[in-house]
C-alpha cells in the first residue's frame, strides 16, 4: 500500500510518443542530429589519441591521427562489439583493443592483425561522422552526412577577424535534460538564484516573437550589477539596461549593447545528461580608476582572471538548480505546468516541434529505403 504522504508519481515520465502536453514532449525530445554540435575542446585530443563522445545515446570514437587530422566513427567494433575507444590510434587508423581489427578514417576495415584463416578481408565499414573545428571546439555532425554542408556552424564574426574580441569558453556537464537548460538561460525570472553575483536584476520582458526556427526576446534589466562585475563595465559606452536573447534552434545567443555577447551550444548526451559549452566575448572592459576602455590584450587578461572568480561559480548555480529541477520533474511529471513567463511554452514548443520533424523525416526515409538483402551466412565472422 502506498504511503498517502508520498506525492511522487509511481511511473517514470512519458516518452515523446506517450507525452500529452507540450512540456512533457519537450522534456522527452532529443535534439535534431542533422545539425552541428560542439563535442569537445580541440586541445583535448592530441595526435594519436582517441576519446568517446556521445550524442543522445549514440557513442562515437573521436580520434586524431599522427598527421593531426580528426575523424569520428561509430564507437563499436563489428566483430565483438567492443568500444573502439578501448583501442589505440596507429598512424591514421583506429585499432580495436581485442583482436586488433583496424579501421581507417573512412570507417573501412583495413586489416585484422591476426590470421585470416584463409578468408578474404571482410568488407566491413563503420558509420562515419563529419568533423570540423571552430572557435577552439571540435564539432561533429551526428545525423545525415549529406546535410552537413547544408546546415552550418553558427558564424561568430567577432571571433573570426584578424583582431578578434577577447573572450573565453567554459563548459559544464549537468544531470538535466537539454530543454531545461534552454528554459533556464532564456527565462530571466530567476534572478533570485543569482543574488550573490547579480548578473541581471529586475528583468522585464519587453518583446518576444517566434517562428519555426527560433524564439527571440528582449528584456529591460540591469546587467552586471554584482559587487565585482559592475566596476568593469563602461556604462557610458555600453547600454547595459537591456539584453537580446534568442533560442536559434538548437543554439542560443545573447547580445548586450553590441559589446557583450555569448553563444551557448548544447550537447545532449542522453535523456537526463547535457554538456553545455558557453562562449563569452567582449568588445572591451573597463578597469576601475582608469578612464579609458582596455585594449584587447588587457581585456583578455581581465577576463581570464574573472572566469574562476565570477563566471564559473555563477553558472554553476544554474547547474545546481537544473539538476534539482530534473529530479523534481521525474517525481512530479504529471503535475499541471505553471509558467508565468510566456516565452517558456514557446521554447518548449519549438524543441518538441523540431524533434517531431526529425522523427517524421526519419520514418519517411525508412519507408522509402529499399529492403536490403540478407548477407550470406558465410560472410558472418
Amino acid at each position: 500500500m502506498r504511503d498517502p504522504l508520498d506525492d511522487r508519481e509511481l511511473t517514470p515520465p512519458p516518452s515523446f510518443y506517450e507525452a500529452r502536453s507540450t512540456r512533457q514532449k519537450a522534456r522527452a525530445a532529443g535534439l535534431d542530429p542533422d545539425r552541428w554540435y560542439a563535442v569537445e575542446y580541440d586541445r583535448e585530443i592530441k595526435n594519436g589519441e582517441v576519446k568517446e563522445v556521445q550524442f543522445w545515446n549514440l557513442s562515437m570514437a573521436l580520434f586524431r591521427g599522427d598527421d593531426g587530422v580528426l575523424a569520428a566513427v561509430q564507437n563499436r567494433c563489428p566483430h565483438r562489439h567492443l568500444k573502439l575507444t578501448h583501442g589505440a590510434v596507429e598512424k591514421c587508423q583506429l585499432r580495436c583493443a581485442y583482436h586488433g581489427w583496424s579501421f581507417n578514417r573512412e570507417g573501412l576495415l583495413t586489416d585484422y592483425s591476426h590470421d585470416s584463416f584463409g578468408k578474404p578481408l571482410i568488407k566491413s565499414r563503420l558509420r562515419t561522422f563529419p568533423v570540423d573545428v571552430r572557435y577552439g571546439l571540435i564539432w561533429v555532425f551526428p545525423g545525415n552526412p549529406e546535410l552537413a554542408t547544408v546546415q552550418k556552424i553558427p558564424e561568430i564574426p567577432e571571433l573570426m577577424t584578424e583582431n578578434p574580441w577577447a573572450g573565453f569558453t567554459v563548459d559544464y556537464t549537468w544531470k538535466t535534460h537539454h530543454s531545461m537548460v534552454i528554459d533556464n538561460i532564456c527565462d530571466f525570472a530567476h534572478a533570485f538564484l543569482h543574488r550573490k553575483y547579480q548578473p541581471f536584476v529586475d528583468a522585464k520582458l519587453t518583446h518576444y516573437e517566434s517562428d519555426d526556427d527560433k524564439v527571440y526576446m528582449t528584456y529591460d534589466t540591469y546587467m552586471a550589477e554584482g559587487k565585482f562585475s559592475k566596476y568593469f563595465v563602461n556604462r557610458k559606452r555600453v547600454n547595459t539596461r537591456s539584453i537580446e536573447i534568442c533560442y536559434e534552434y538548437p543554439y542560443q545567443w545573447s547580445n548586450t549593447g553590441d559589446s557583450i555577447k555569448h553563444w551557448c551550444f548544447l550537447l545532449p548526451i542522453d535523456e537526463r545528461t547535457t554538456r553545455v559549452f558557453f562562449i563569452f566575448y567582449f568588445d572591451s572592459v573597463k578597469i576601475p580608476l582608469i578612464p579609458m576602455n582596455t585594449p584587447k590584450w588587457l581585456t583578455q587578461i581581465v577576463l581570464n582572471a574573472s572566469v574562476p572568480l565570477l563566471f564559473r561559480p555563477l553558472l554553476a548555480e544554474d547547474g545546481v538548480a537544473l539538476e534539482a529541477e530534473q529530479i523534481g520533474y521525474e517525481s512530479h511529471w504529471n503535475a499541471p505546468p505553471i509558467e508565468l513567463n510566456p516565452i517558456v511554452p514557446l521554447l518548449q514548443k519549438l524543441t518538441a516541434q523540431k524533434w517531431q520533424g526529425y522523427v517524421d523525416r526519419n520514418v519517411r526515409s525508412e519507408q522509402a529505403a529499399p529492403v536490403a538483402e540478407a548477407e550470406p551466412e558465410a560472410a558472418v565472422v
